[in-house]
């Protein structure tokens, strides 16, 4: 039997814990209990709503000198951009 790894674990999944496991599961979860684990990345508003994601094409030239510019700030590609689009926004008004 090839031994399984839990995701994300280093443990190996022996015959004995698939058995635990399963015993566990068919003995029902109460579900009363469980508490809500919110996956993915953090919100980016004052609300618990999901950020929209906003994508655009760019040129190479305009992508690299973006990738240069964001390493360069320790900053991400995204937030170069959401911040280029947030003053845009704001000097529009």
């Amino acid at each position: 039997m090839a031994h399984l790894v839990a995701k994300g674990s280093q443990t190996a999944m022996t015959p004995e814990i698939i058995d635990a496991l399963a015993a566990e599961a068919e003995e029902g979860y109460d579900l009363s209990l469980a508490t809500e684990v919110r996956v993915g990345r953090p919100t980016l508003g004052r609300d618990a709503s999901p950020s929209p994601r906003v994508s655009f094409r760019a040129s190479p030239q305009l992508y690299r000198a973006a990738r240069e510019r964001a390493a360069a700030e320790g900053r991400t590609i995204s937030d170069l951009a959401r911040r280029a689009v947030e003053r845009y926004v704001a000097n529009q008004q």
